[in-house]
């Protein structure tokens, strides 16, 4: 079968969803070939104002050609060039140096092709990171407005996904929460601790540049100081082969696998919640839940979320192959694999933190429904406080105990095997031997003292001291609600 050209049917080519289909404009556009190629004329025209700067051969007319013409990239020339020399870099040094006939001299001058690929790089995931930070604040920001609406809402825990003692619904968002914290300190680790690969030569050495500088080594140093400085770098690897380490690679991409795990806990948490009726994530007016059943309301946003973290979490192993079998100085076997890996982290990580800032933005929550289900369960849970206020009024601690070991069993048999509402208290209430306690039954069953200090924890605690601190940089970005087009 013909397969027509692009110009004739775009939908006839693969496009990844990752891009045509969730990503945000800010976070494509950082991984795009604009500002790739635009980086590396940066990189070069920094490369060219430290050189004159140090007195090297390079007139002022050089740097303001290059200067006007940094976004005046012919793509077109760009590719022919790169079909006939298989070379990307020199493919951009000529395409650059057409436009900047002056400067075509001094373009690159003492550089291997890394000084622009790996700053670039490094650059972008700098950019990422700061990308990815205000859209994570945001989202803890939404869980922590959630977490205080509900810190006193009183809700059946689980552990084993079998019931446990009573939380809240605020407290259990607040373990979100923490969760995710720890991954925004992750974040902002990894993007302070970037360092740039800086001016360093063919094979880490510095050479070519101590010959430009006929043997003057503090020149050099200023020169790889310099350049690093006006990429907004603070500081440089001292030591670097070709490239810089690739272990690099595996501390980002590992911290955002880590943010993978965590969202993908939360929205399978919410999945969870949402087959239980107790809470749901916003379901639009004319959103169609299943083809077949009219009825459903399908938790898709977090199913989404679960879906891409699983892909995030598992491109960590892509670097960690790398950084192991990178021989001696370097070899290129690490490229392709990293044109392909780093993107699609910071991609998917956008989709999914976007994609969970709308759901934490309109999260249901069903009251009703989670009171009836203590219901259900704190007659057993309460036995204890029905033991002890026995004793209080006189009884006998093991005679109580065999009262109500009976009719619990009782009345958990109408639930299990009947599908009836547990009936405990109502047999306590119509048993003479507990009639003592009778009017206290209506306080020893009241769900908020068995929520411990969970409130307290979520609103004085937490949220004060741990959450809302670490959201102070990013209080100009919180932004509004978020709208997903799909």
């Amino acid at each position: 079968m013909a397969v027509p050209g692009e110009e004739e049917d775009v939908m006839a080519r693969y496009r990844s969803p990752l891009v045509s289909r969730y990503a945000s404009a800010e976070m494509a556009y950082n991984f795009s070939e604009r500002k790739k190629f635009g980086t590396w004329r940066r990189l070069w025209l920094y490369l060219a104002q430290a050189e004159k700067s140090l007195g090297l051969p390079i007139t002022d007319e050089q740097i303001q050609e290059m200067e006007a013409n940094l976004d005046n990239i012919d793509f077109k020339m760009a590719a022919e060039e790169e079909k006939k020399l298989r070379h990307d870099v020199m493919a951009h040094v000529h395409t650059f140096a057409h436009c900047c006939p002056k400067a075509a001299a001094i373009i690159h001058l003492g550089a291997t092709s890394c000084y622009v690929g790996d700053n670039t790089d490094l650059i972008v995931l700098r950019d990422g990171l700061n990308l990815l930070l205000p859209k994570l604040a945001r989202v803890i920001s939404r869980l922590a407005d959630f977490a205080e609406k509900y810190a006193d809402m009183p809700a059946l825990g689980f552990t084993h996904y079998q019931p446990a003692q009573l939380t809240t619904v605020g407290k259990r968002c607040c373990l979100w929460i923490q969760d995710l914290c720890m991954d925004l300190q992750n974040l902002e680790r990894a993007r302070d601790d970037l360092r740039f690969r800086g001016v360093k030569g063919t094979t880490g050495t510095q050479a070519s540049f101590l010959q430009l500088f006929e043997g003057d080594h503090s020149k050099v140093e200023e020169l790889d100081r310099l350049v690093t400085a006006k990429a907004g770098f603070k500081r440089a690897f001292m030591v670097t082969g070709q490239t810089y380490s690739r272990k690099v690679d595996i501390g980002v991409l590992a911290v955002l696998a880590s943010l993978g795990a965590s969202i993908h806990k939360i929205c399978t948490d919410i999945r969870l919640l949402a087959n239980l009726k107790e809470i749901e994530e916003p379901f639009e007016k004319d959103q169609i839940g299943s083809s077949a059943m009219p009825y459903k309301r399908n938790p898709m946003r977090s199913e989404r979320c679960c879906s891409l973290a699983r892909h995030l979490m598992t491109l960590v192993m892509d670097p960690l192959q790398t950084a192991a079998v990178q021989w001696f100085e370097r070899t290129l076997d690490d490229s392709a694999n990293r044109r392909v890996c780093l993107a699609e982290a910071f991609l998917t990580a956008d989709i999914i933190l976007s994609t969970l800032q709308n759901v934490s933005e309109g999260l249901v929550v069903y009251p009703k429904v989670i009171e009836r289900r203590i219901r259900q369960e704190l007659p057993f849970m309460a036995t204890e406080n029905i033991i002890m206020a026995m004793v209080k009024a006189g009884g006998n601690r093991q005679d109580c105990h065999e009262k109500i070991r009976v009719l619990s069993q009782q009345a958990a048999a109408v639930v299990k095997q009947e599908g009836g509402d547990n009936d405990f208290i109502a047999r306590v209430r119509a048993d003479p031997y507990f009639s003592p306690i009778h009017k206290q039954l209506e306080s020893l069953l009241d769900p908020s003292s068995f929520t411990g200090r969970a409130p307290q924890q979520v609103v004085a605690k937490f949220l004060k001291e741990e959450v809302r601190p670490a959201l102070t940089p990013y209080q100009s970005k919180m932004g509004g609600k978020i709208e997903l087009a799909l």
